[in-house]
């Protein structure tokens, strides 16, 4: 038997965007995404989501979004269970307040992390926040993350500001998704990864950077030392990272 075989795993995943109207079948999404944590759970020490799990996702005071029942769910299993439960908000997951940290277990991150995990460094991001960005975007993010913002828009009925994200979601993915050609890209000038190099100047002890928001297959050797990874998603390409303190692997679920 190979000495890792027992070794606990950390898992990273992104971009299931949950109850997307672009999915065929919101409810089988959810099923297989489940299905996965299902049979990582054994091996499990800590999965990270590194964003943009819910297509949207704003909490007000007493309120939060329905659906999601059995994600949220299988999160709270795996938290009580002893796996650690991390998750990152992404551009359409934003408005994660205390409901998951108290409800779930779960450690809400609002910003990239570098953390150290099984002997190496991590740089974790949805990558939304890194990186050259339009200035139309920085200025909605300054907006989403204000709070005086934040309140006014939860003096909005639901009923508004539910149908206005969908639509606008929708919209983005349509375009975004659909303008893709390739799963797997060799994109020596993403943006990320001019993000991670210039970074690498700086922080040079980073072993890893891990993202998500491309919706990309993407593993490429940044320097001898440095390796950079796009997650993939769970709309189409149903993908993961695995590391075992000495594999990092890109995986996908078939079934």
């Amino acid at each position: 038997m190979p000495m890792n075989s027992c070794r606990k795993k950390i898992y990273f995943a992104a971009d299931a965007h949950l109850g997307s109207r672009y999915l065929p079948d919101p409810r089988a999404a959810e099923r297989r995404l489940v299905r996965w944590l299902d049979d990582i759970r054994p091996q499990a020490r800590a999965v990270y989501f590194l964003g943009d799990m819910f297509d949207y996702w704003y909490e007000y005071r007493h309120v939060v979004p329905r659906g999601f029942v059995r994600f949220l769910g299988k999160l709270a299993e795996l938290s009580d269970s002893g796996v650690e439960v991390h998750l990152f908000t992404g551009n359409h997951d934003i408005w994660m307040f205390d409901y998951l940290p108290r409800e779930i277990g779960a450690v809400v991150h609002r910003g990239p992390e570098t953390v150290d995990l099984l002997g190496r460094r991590f740089f974790l991001a949805h990558g939304d926040e890194v990186g050259k960005r339009p200035a139309v975007f920085r200025i909605l993010q300054t907006l989403f993350h204000n709070r005086i913002c934040q309140r006014l828009y939860a003096t909005v009925h639901p009923r508004w500001t539910f149908a206005f994200a969908r639509w606008w979601s929708y919209r983005s993915r349509v375009s975004g998704m659909d303008g893709q050609t390739s799963h797997t890209r060799n994109k020596k000038n993403d943006t990320l990864v001019d993000f991670a190099k210039a970074y690498l100047e700086q922080h040079p002890d980073i072993d890893y950077f891990i993202f998500g928001h491309r919706h990309v297959l993407l593993d490429m050797n940044l320097n001898a030392t440095s390796r950079l990874l796009i997650a993939g998603d769970w709309m189409q390409l149903f993908s993961f990272i695995e590391w075992d303190g000495e594999q990092l692997l890109l995986r996908r679920i078939t079934e």
